[in-house]
């Protein structure tokens, strides 16, 4: 199994458009083989923080989806990231 997961930098006036200009995106791979969650959301305090969070089955799914993903046109400069490919050898409940 495969996560990456981290945050994208943009200006904080312009984050709630480059949020909604994802959506698309978010809902098309949600559904492609493999996506176990997708998910890309505004953080809830700071104003120029996007979090992102992917779970994919494998490395061949998440390539799969990267060589078709249909990424909209930027709406905004992305000023920075810190987002990493996490592989997971083991998966268990918390408690």
């Amino acid at each position: 199994m495969l996560i990456i997961a981290g945050s994208l930098r943009v200006a904080p006036e312009d984050r709630d458009e480059y949020v909604a200009s994802m959506e698309n995106l978010i809902r098309e791979t949600r559904v492609k083989p493999g996506c176990l969650d997708f998910i890309l959301a505004a953080d809830p305090i700071d104003p120029g923080r996007v979090n992102l969070f992917e779970q994919w089955e494998s490395e061949e799914h998440l390539v799969a989806h990267q060589a078709s993903a249909n990424v909209p046109e930027t709406v905004t400069e992305i000023l920075g990231d810190e987002v990493r490919k996490y592989q997971i050898e083991s998966v268990g409940p918390v408690f």
